[in-house]
């Protein structure tokens, strides 16, 4: 087989801070006070420099290499910030890397963010033709393929009406629809699933599937798990720039897995990161655990097993009373889809005072497939410390017993539903006065 994109030793970087003062003029001055080893003459009294400092510099991707054949569907995983975006950025033509070699043979076109170059004067009609260009179809191209793409959208109704009075959802579906109908040797998809409704969502995953077989090669970077194992036979997983592994996709899969069970969630875990923890910090969780109801720790329940949390936190400041919410996300769409939420103090908890929960959900039954997990500690809305992304998902099979049983069928509404939960533990530590 042909291979069609080979990376040797990518690096990428970017400065951190701010580049620049905003005008040549004033980046003059500043330049020529710090040849003379004069201070920033645009600097207030007290201010501190704030720009980009010499020497600082993110690692977005650093030191990656692997090679795609023709036909090949290649899945790339990873937490936030992985490097994931910024790899199928330097694919696309749309950022350059630093270091290293990139090769690619064939027409490559782009599902990076959905919408680019709509026009919301313009009609629906107009922007099929304006979006399609842009993404390197030609007008023919777009005649032939016209009523296959608005067939998809399932925006008839208003393709001649302009697109700033559509819904977000009908926006976000027409957008999809002429970028999914493209014929590139090499098409590069980024979390392009996580548009329109679940019943959309469903149609772009069987067209993903349709273009997989159909013999063009994909790169296909998702959180949805079951999206990358219906698709990819291969996957790559890259963490903190850097690819850490490359193999088939159920190998991959349990590797990076393996990878978020060693992350112990702690106090100081991930704190100045805002893509997986936020709040305003006068709390920390100092500990997660999932588990079955035996106690014993682990991940992937059958369907009508109970799943208990654990959740450990230390408070910092004073709070008037404070609450726990723990929820699953869409795996496909990373919203939450149900949640619960208890009262661990309606009193004043002092700094210094250190806690533990126990919540149940019992005999769940919802849909199979991975739920990413969301825990926050907050007071009715003021969130004090989010923890997102930082642990492994959960894992919902099909026990032995459905599979036999000819009437089962879980049913998970659309959007979000309610889950009954229990609050079977909570104890506070309060702080130690100083005699």
């Amino acid at each position: 087989m042909t291979t069609v994109i080979g990376i040797e030793n990518l690096s990428k970087t970017y400065r951190l801070g701010q580049i620049g003062t905003g005008t040549f003029a004033n980046d003059m001055k500043v330049w020529w006070a710090k040849v003379r080893g004069r201070p920033n003459p645009l600097l207030r009294v007290d201010e501190v420099a704030r720009g980009n400092r010499e020497g600082e510099v993110l690692w977005a991707l650093q030191d990656v290499s692997f090679s795609v054949m023709q036909g090949e569907v290649l899945g790339l995983i990873g937490r936030n910030g992985a490097g994931k975006s910024t790899l199928l950025k330097i694919l696309s033509r749309i950022t350059a890397p630093n270091f290293g070699r990139i090769r690619v043979r064939g027409r490559v076109s782009s599902l990076l963010e959905v919408g680019t170059g709509f026009h919301p004067e313009l009609t629906g009609r107009e922007n099929i033709y304006l979006n399609g260009a842009i993404l390197g179809m030609s007008r023919n191209e777009i005649d032939r393929k016209f009523d296959e793409i608005l067939d998809f959208s399932g925006v008839e109704k208003f393709i001649d009406t302009p697109v700033k009075r559509y819904s977000s959802g009908m926006y976000v579906r027409l957008a999809f629809s002429v970028a999914a109908h493209l014929d590139p040797e090499i098409l590069v998809i980024d979390e392009v699933l996580a548009v329109g409704d679940a019943g959309f969502q469903k149609k772009c995953l069987g067209k993903m599937d349709d273009v997989a077989h159909g013999g063009r090669t994909i790169v296909f970077v998702s959180h949805n798990m079951q999206a990358i194992r219906s698709l990819c036979s291969r996957s790559i997983l890259l963490d903190e720039g850097r690819l850490v592994f490359d193999g088939p996709t159920e190998e991959t899969l349990r590797v990076y897995h393996e990878r978020l069970s060693e992350l112990k969630v702690g106090v100081e875990t991930a704190i100045g990161d805002q893509r997986h923890r936020r709040g305003s910090g006068h709390i920390r969780i100092a500990a997660v655990s999932v588990q079955a109801a035996d106690g014993n720790e682990r991940y992937e329940f059958e369907i009508g097993e109970t799943i208990r949390f654990q959740l450990s936190y230390r408070v910092l400041e004073n709070m008037p009373r404070l609450t726990a919410s723990i929820a699953l996300r869409s795996g496909i769409t990373g919203e939450l889809i149900t949640s619960a939420r208890h009262v661990v103090s309606a009193e004043p908890v002092e700094a210094g005072a250190a806690g533990t929960i126990v919540v149940d959900f019992p005999d769940i039954f919802i849909r199979p497939g991975d739920y990413p997990l969301y825990f926050s500690m907050d007071d009715f809305g003021h969130r004090y410390d989010v923890v997102d992304d930082l642990i492994r998902p959960l894992v919902v099979r099909t026990g032995k017993k459905q599979l036999q049983d000819p009437n089962f069928n879980p049913k998970t509404p659309p959007g979000y539903f309610s889950i009954p939960s229990t609050l079977i533990s909570n104890f506070i530590e309060e702080p130690q006065s100083d005699l």
